[in-house]
């Protein structure tokens, strides 16, 4: 009776089936290490406009002033972004 209680063997053939789930969990969990890198920094981020307002406003600045260096480098005007959130407005909550 203790037989029958017990977990069932896995076969000793079934190496690529076991191949195939180990690569698929280590895609999973490298898609799970890259989205916790982001929400750190996400968290990152957010601490520190809200500790720091005119970081965003520098921010913004920064990101002008490239896109007119990139502009004048290679003769392109780049497209603006449609959305620009406001930084200080997270603040204000």
């Amino acid at each position: 009776m203790t037989g029958s209680a017990s977990l069932p063997e896995i076969p000793r053939d079934n190496n690529e089936g076991v191949l195939e789930l180990n690569k698929d969990l280590e895609t999973m969990i490298e898609n799970v290490e890259n989205i916790s890198l982001q929400l750190t920094w996400m968290a990152y981020d957010l601490v520190a406009l809200r500790t720091s307002p005119e970081l965003g406003s520098s921010l913004q600045k920064l990101e002008e002033a490239y896109r007119r260096c990139r502009a004048a480098v290679f003769g392109v005007q780049q497209p603006e972004k449609a959305e620009v959130l406001d930084p200080t407005a997270a603040a204000h909550i």
